[in-house]
């Protein structure tokens, strides 16, 4: 008769953490179809985020030492949050910048300097790079470069340019005022983001070459609120 010995536990703690990481390492690897890792350069298209700056200096009350849209007496609007490379489900970041992850952080002082009308943070500045350019597949000075232009490619509506006074809208009429000023801008092209009852950002599509184009998946993740606030600039 045959006869099993009992396997001690300390073998068996072993075993089960060796399938838990297993397990683990699997699930962070699961990529939506289509997609091949995170690779930089290998991705569908582009999402423009325009933050809207007093409603972040009136959720975050400038948290960022460098955070000069709070901190200065500037009457910032609508300023770039980041230019975020998307595949058609899901996105790539944190991708690999030669043989180092994207730790390389660095960015040049010059390129930093100039971006300051359009994204007054460097701390904002090199975590974008960081998260999301490094995936571009494009040097630090052309990735910005690519950003800059993808700003002047979008006409913030007149009405929201530089508003003084606080006012409530809905996120809806936000879109539509976009599509309205951008000709050939989708309805789902386009999405709005909320947060703690204030209007956070704009979020416009384009392909790589900077046309506008539509993004079912992020038009989907739009704000559901009718009404929230868009603090005026002070």
């Amino acid at each position: 008769m045959l006869r099993f010995q009992t396997v001690p536990k300390a073998v068996l703690r072993a075993i089960a953490a060796c399938l838990l990481s297993f397990v683990s390492v699997a699930q962070a690897q699961t990529f939506f179809p289509g997609q091949t890792g995170n690779a930089p350069g290998d991705f569908d298209f582009y999402v423009l985020a325009l933050s809207w700056s007093p409603s972040h200096c009136a959720t975050n009350g400038g948290s960022r030492p460098d955070d000069l849209q709070c901190n200065a007496r500037r009457p910032y609007g609508f300023i770039v949050h980041g230019l975020w490379p998307q595949y058609e489900r899901g996105y790539p970041e944190n991708c690999a910048i030669g043989n180092r992850r994207s730790g390389n952080s660095y960015v040049p002082r010059r390129i930093i300097s100039s971006l300051s009308d359009i994204m007054p943070s460097q701390g904002l500045i090199i975590h974008e790079w960081r998260r999301h350019g490094s995936c571009s597949g494009l040097s630090p000075e052309d990735y910005f470069a690519t950003l800059r232009r993808a700003y002047e490619r979008v006409t913030i509506p007149g009405s929201m340019r530089n508003p003084v006074n606080d006012r409530r809208v809905d996120p809806r009429l936000v879109e539509k005022a976009f599509i309205a000023a951008n000709p050939g801008l989708p309805a789902d092209g386009i999405s709005t983001a909320c947060n703690r009852g204030h209007l956070q950002e704009v979020r416009i599509c384009m392909t790589k070459d900077l046309q506008f184009r539509s993004c079912p998946e992020v038009d989907a993740r739009s704000c559901r609120s009718r009404a929230v606030k868009m603090p005026g600039t002070y």
